[in-house]
């Protein structure tokens, strides 16, 4: 399904007030720029700024460059001020790469550095790559071939039927329904310029479909070159469940409730 884009702000003052949650990531973590390691350890730990999915953090230590304070700072309400830095690499300076917290009230952070994704050009877990941002270790994704009878309806009218489906379950989220094309009614989508990326799945385009009068924008996508652990889903089509009648073995399925209904 589409995924939320990783946040390029820290969290703002206004965020609840819970512990702030860290755990130690046990895999060795490195980031590259430009061809050189930045970030290289095995010491990094996950830190929940919010809910959607974690954080690396990552000791000073372990960090290969000159941390420069620029004079910014934000206040959280869990993990106290953070001091922005600029990232100097020999006669390069990446602004604003990334922060810590210095004098948090959660001891553990006090010694780490938070690079912003985006600060470097590549990131992995052991010698895997890792796009969008970092991938949550409970959640796990499955991508299971199946023979049931699954029948997508827009106002009324059928635009899916197939016999073949490849459901994807994923933690926390609603199973998704991926169709063959062969089995959708692709005269009555239209691509539009919609992207969306997933560190599960990969980069998805978009489809709106017409029924009738009526346009449904954004309403498909599809995974044209998933990630490995998605593989089964290439090619194929979903539909937002949020936003279409998804008929499984005769049996309409209740629309989902989630951020994209």
């Amino acid at each position: 399904m589409p995924d939320l884009a990783a946040p390029t702000a820290p969290t703002s003052a206004a965020a609840t007030a819970e512990p702030v949650r860290v755990e130690r990531n046990e895999r060795r973590l490195r980031g590259v720029r430009a061809g050189r390691t930045v970030v290289d350890t095995t010491a990094s730990r996950f830190v929940w700024e919010h809910s959607a999915f974690p954080a690396w953090y990552v000791p000073v230590e372990d960090v290969h460059g000159e941390l420069v304070d620029n004079g910014t700072t934000f206040e959280s309400s869990r993990r106290g001020t953070g001091t922005v830095f600029d990232l100097r690499l020999d006669d390069t300076t990446i602004r604003d790469a990334g922060w810590r917290h210095l004098d948090s009230p959660v001891e553990e952070l006090r010694g780490l550095a938070r690079l912003e994704w985006n600060a470097l050009d590549a990131w992995f877990e052991e010698d895997v790559e890792v796009f969008v941002h970092p991938r949550d270790p409970y959640v796990r994704v499955d991508v299971l071939p199946s023979s049931r009878h699954v029948r997508i309806l827009v106002d009324g009218e059928v635009v899916a039927d197939s016999r073949r489906p490849r459901i994807l379950f994923e933690t926390g989220l609603p199973p998704r329904f991926y169709l063959p094309k062969t089995d959708v009614r692709m005269e009555l989508l239209t691509p539009t310029a919609r992207a969306t990326a997933c560190p599960y799945k990969g980069w998805a385009s978009y489809w709106s479909l017409t029924v009738g009068d009526r346009i449904h924008a954004d309403i498909a996508w599809s995974y044209r070159t998933p990630l490995p652990e998605s593989a089964g889903i290439g090619g194929l089509v979903c539909f937002y469940d949020e936003r279409v009648d998804v008929e499984v073995d005769g049996q309409v399925r209740p629309r989902p409730v989630t951020e994209f209904a």
